[in-house]
């Protein structure tokens, strides 16, 4: 679902014959999937919970509102509802199932967007990422349906906390709809806007119609492949298992290939917008209408991501550091921060708004450091402080270092602040972790790094 599509797309051709009324044939709930032989599970979430209740908050972060703060207004793609926490547009139905509903008439809508709390899905060199969910999207066609738009998609890491680096960073529309037609769009959106090597606002894309039942009647399955195995490298589109687009590595410059593949991977999202310039291009003219119905939910049955080969997270895309300086926005995964444009000495970006109980996780190659060094700001209010620690194999793992940091004159006032840490060597997952008696933020971190 592109956070800037503004343009009318020129797709009506493709789907004047297909708005025709269909019937429900009834919802059906199925678990995760067994992992095929050789691959791994890396992520997944079935949905089974009690009825009437928010999915799993260790899961999913929930985004409310008409954007993101600091981003473009109404998401950036001119859709009009106010997206909320409220169970009557987000929540698990009992059944192993969750549903978005949009509620509403004329102008005025309430709807859900779910975004995943990690961040680093990407294949390893040499493999291939599958991202996957069973969804039946909103059971309403013609007229009634005239501005549903739901989607399930991924977006690049990068974007969280910089809202204005799309598309560049990436963005893989693995299912999308709109206006309650029977026909899915695969997108890919990468590059520059307007125009550049995906053609943005519009983004890269195919169409069909569902195998069999129609999309809004039935359950189908959606998938999406990363694979990294193959020279060049390919993404994928799938639905019922069935390829109907498909984009390979020298179909891109480096640059363009480079900005959406080496950043730390991506986060997926699950949405029900409601008008905007994609259902609106398709129709023709504003949605929604007065003839749109409230009420007709996108069911999501899971999502999961698989990678094959060995291991359950796929490693950082690049060997890990051993030494000199690492970027603090290179993580692997993390929670609860974001990013924003530096002004320290090099530029590029800092890891911003950290508070207590966040945390980043990198991959590091160690021998025998002994020191580290961290490269911190902080405007935060007299008294307020924290402890930037470090810690192995988990985010309370045991603490090899820490330092205490308070204010440094501002946000973006940097120093580089020394601590000792026990002696480590090999390979290691190290998680930075901050650790305050205030809830308020307190440091900005730009790099880091571990000496002897």
């Amino acid at each position: 679902m592109a956070t800037l599509r503004l343009g009318k797309r020129s797709l009506i051709g493709w789907i004047a014959a297909l708005l025709i009324p269909v019937l429900c044939i009834g919802v059906a709930n199925a678990a995760v999937p067994s992992t095929p032989s050789g691959w791994t599970l890396v992520w997944s979430d079935d949905f089974n919970g009690s009825a009437g209740t928010l999915p799993s908050s260790a899961n999913w972060i929930i985004d409310t509102g008409h954007g993101y703060p600091g981003g473009p207004a109404n998401w950036g793609t001119g859709e009009i509802q106010n997206y909320t926490s409220s169970t009557s547009n987000l929540s698990l139905d009992g059944s192993g199932n969750l549903r978005i509903t949009p509620i509403g008439s004329g102008q005025n809508w309430t709807s859900a967007r779910i975004e995943s709390r990690r961040a680093d899905f990407k294949p390893a060199s040499g493999r291939i990422l599958r991202i996957e969910g069973r969804i039946q999207m909103p059971n309403v066609t013609g007229n009634a349906a005239l501005g549903y738009w739901p989607a399930f998609w991924a977006l690049g890491a990068p974007y969280r906390g910089n809202y204005w680096n799309w598309p560049g960073i990436g963005e893989f529309d693995i299912m999308e709809n709109v206006n309650g037609i029977n026909q899915v769009w695969a997108v890919l959106h990468c590059g520059v806007s307007p125009g550049g090597p995906c053609n943005e606002t519009n983004g890269l894309g195919a169409a069909r119609a569902c195998p069999g039942s129609s999309c809004q009647s039935a359950f189908h399955t959606y998938r999406f492949e990363w694979d990294r195995s193959i020279t060049p490298n390919q993404f994928r589109w799938y639905v019922d298992g069935v390829n109907y687009h498909t984009l390979s590595q020298n179909q891109f410059d480096a640059t363009t290939w480079n900005n959406m593949t080496s950043h730390a991977g991506y986060f997926l999202l699950l949405n029900v917008a409601m008008g905007g310039g994609f259902p609106n291009g398709v129709a023709g003219f504003g949605t929604p209408t007065a003839a749109t119905v409230s009420g007709r939910p996108m069911v999501v049955d899971y999502v999961a991501v698989w990678q094959s080969g060995a291991g359950t997270t796929p490693p950082p895309s690049s060997p890990p550091p051993t030494g000199g300086v690492i970027q603090a926005e290179s993580y692997n995964a993390q929670q609860g921060t974001q990013l924003e444009t530096t002004t320290d000495s090099g530029g590029g970006q800092n890891v911003a708004y950290i508070s207590n109980g966040d945390w980043l996780r990198y991959s590091v190659d160690f021998t025998g450091e002994t020191q580290f060094n961290a490269r911190v700001a902080s405007g935060a209010a007299g008294g307020v402080s924290g402890l930037v620690q470090v810690r192995l194999g988990s985010p309370t793992g045991t603490v090899i270092g820490q330092m205490s940091v308070g204010n440094t004159g501002g946000w973006q006032s940097w120093r580089t602040v020394p601590a000792n840490i026990s002696a480590v060597s090999g390979t290691q997952t190290v998680y930075i972790t901050f650790s305050s008696g205030q809830p308020a933020d307190f440091v900005n971190l730009n790099y880091f790094s571990f000496s002897r």
